[in-house]
């Protein structure tokens, strides 16, 4: 009789502890897997601020301002589900909700848009801009791509913000084009030209900025041909008086001593 109360003390124990061992994983699972998930929506609001932050040469529009501030909005919502205890959380929470109410006033509406967009001096710059206007074609091709944004909104924007693309591409290309020509590299500047006429004459579609350019590109790269034409006539000249100078030279009579 006691073997067998001991025998089921030993099995109830192990059932126990079994029991409790399988809680602690499940439990260091969750904790696991919610730590994951809040690296995952921080990651989120990280980016999403950096564009924002990064996003003062970019003109942006209300639709892709809220679609921004709806993205942090909704991790922050998700952490606080995920950390209900925190209050930083919460009142960052409160923080982004107002901003998605109050926030969008269209400042950015207009900021270096359209034909006022200007180029930035430095390569870290302009690196940056590129830089920041891919991250918020991807975030709006994601936020399509969840159904929390409208088909014809992103096909505006992203066209938006491909157009702003092709601008930052042509001008940076004349710009170095120009600068070689100022260098009397000319042959550079040719390079430089050629490429950016390229990617206009390769669009699909056209419009003001892109015929407008075509003709620039155009009439650079005739004032090339012509530059190019009239070195290669001073360097054939100069080579020509330089032989011309050595036959004199070689035929020349010879001075009696």
């Amino acid at each position: 009789m006691i073997a067998s109360i001991i025998v089921l003390l030993i099995v109830t124990l192990i059932v126990i502890a079994v029991w409790v061992s399988a809680v602690q994983q499940h439990k260091e699972k969750q904790e696991a897997q919610r730590r994951q998930d809040l690296a995952k929506h921080k990651k989120v609001i990280e980016e999403t601020e950096e564009v924002l932050l990064n996003s003062v040469n970019i003109p942006l529009s209300n639709n892709v301002l809220t679609i921004l501030y709806r993205r942090i909005y909704e991790a922050l919502a998700s952490m606080v589900e995920l950390s209900p205890t925190s209050k930083e959380l919460k009142k960052r929470l409160n923080d982004a909700k107002e901003r998605l109410i109050n926030g969008n006033n269209g400042n950015h509406e207009n900021v270096n848009a359209g034909d006022g967009f200007r180029l930035p001096e430095h390569d870290k710059q302009l690196i940056s801009l590129i830089q920041g206007i891919k991250r918020l074609r991807t975030i709006l091709r994601s936020e399509h791509g969840k159904g929390k944004l409208d088909t014809p909104i992103f096909t505006q924007e992203d066209k938006i913000f491909e157009h702003l693309q092709l601008k930052i591409n042509i001008e940076s290309l004349i710009k170095r084009g120009s600068a070689a020509r100022n260098a009397n590299m000319i042959g550079s500047a040719r390079q430089y030209f050629e490429k950016a006429y390229a990617v206009i004459c390769g669009l699909s579609y056209s419009d003001d900025y892109v015929l407008s350019k075509k003709q620039q590109l155009e009439e650079l790269l005739n004032e090339i041909s012509i530059e190019l034409k009239a070195s290669n006539a001073s360097a054939l000249k100069k080579r020509t008086e330089a032989e011309k100078d050595d036959l004199d030279v070689l035929f020349a009579p010879k001075k009696k001593w």
